[in-house]
């Protein structure tokens, strides 16, 4: 098996490292959106993505690690990682081509509150009054952007309810598996199995897309994928996982910035007021954990 680095106290770098990830994560959500509302299948979407993601980390693990990249620490932990994984993604896909961009996101953001939660008894971390105010204090600010009293409700509000579950929880088990399983065998495990169980979906659903740009996208989402969860294991290693949940917020951020560039959504005074209370409670924290352990 291969050894696993060991878990770090370096919060700093984690934050740093989860607001690359988070744009690249923002940036896979655009362009599902994109192919989704272009009429290819949303199980088709996560297929690829998931495929491409193997045969990334794959061909930049496997020569140097050989078959070890399959040989896990904590298999059973692995697998329900990686459901969680899968599960997060299929429901997210498929509420992207009913519901905009900006109210999936908001739905999303409710995960800092279930990743602190979830983190008392799985990983038997310690939440501090402050920090779970500043995740409140950061959902506020969400609800004031998208001003979710004036959205009208729509049944695919329930998939985002499902993928925003999901997502906590694999947030959770990533921070569980930290310092045990190598990265390698970690995104082995997460990608090959979303593509062995989506795989006879996806060709029963096959939409031929219509351009190679539509090729392109479909495979990019699977590099951004593989390189986005990569630095995302490496940010838990690095930090708690209720430490690093409120950083989830600065989607927001990117989703409204990619909304108006490519789907004509401009900003209004609601969306600036609610992004500057995210980003003062994004800071706070970043100051208090500059300063001393959470």
């Amino acid at each position: 098996m291969i050894t696993a680095s060991p878990r770090e106290d370096r919060v700093l770098t984690a934050i740093f490292l989860m607001l690359v990830t988070f744009f690249f994560f923002s940036s896979m959500d655009t362009i599902a959106k994109i192919l989704v509302t272009s009429d290819i299948p949303a199980m088709q979407v996560a297929f690829t993505r998931y495929l491409s993601h193997f045969a990334f980390v794959f061909l930049v693990y496997f020569p140097r690690h050989g078959v070890r990249i399959f040989q896990s620490r904590t298999p059973r932990i692995q697998a329900l990682r990686a459901i969680a994984l899968l599960s997060s993604t299929v429901f997210n896909f498929a509420a992207l081509a009913y519901l905009p961009l900006t109210v999936t996101t908001a739905i999303f953001f409710a995960s800092p509150l279930a990743v602190c939660l979830l983190s008392i008894p799985i990983l038997n971390e310690h939440i501090g009054i402050r920090r779970l105010s500043a995740v409140f204090v950061g959902f506020i600010g969400v609800v004031v952007i998208t001003q979710a009293w004036n959205a009208n409700f729509h049944w695919a509000m329930f998939m985002s309810l499902a993928a925003f579950l999901s997502a906590s929880t694999y947030f959770v088990l990533t921070r569980k598996i930290a310092g045990i399983d190598n990265n390698s065998v970690t995104q082995i495990y997460a990608s090959g199995f979303a593509t062995i169980v989506l795989a006879p979906v996806a060709f029963f659903v096959w939409t031929t897309p219509a351009s190679a740009l539509e090729w392109g996208l479909l495979f990019l989402i699977g590099i951004l994928g593989a390189v986005g969860h990569s630095l995302l294991t490496l940010a838990h290693r690095f930090a708690q996982a209720s430490t690093l949940a409120p950083l989830v917020y600065v989607q927001i951020i990117y989703i409204t910035t990619f909304s108006w560039i490519f789907f004509n959504t401009a900003p209004d005074f609601w969306t600036i007021v609610g992004t500057g209370i995210i980003v003062a409670s994004g800071l706070y924290i970043w100051l208090r954990e500059s300063r001393a352990p959470a």
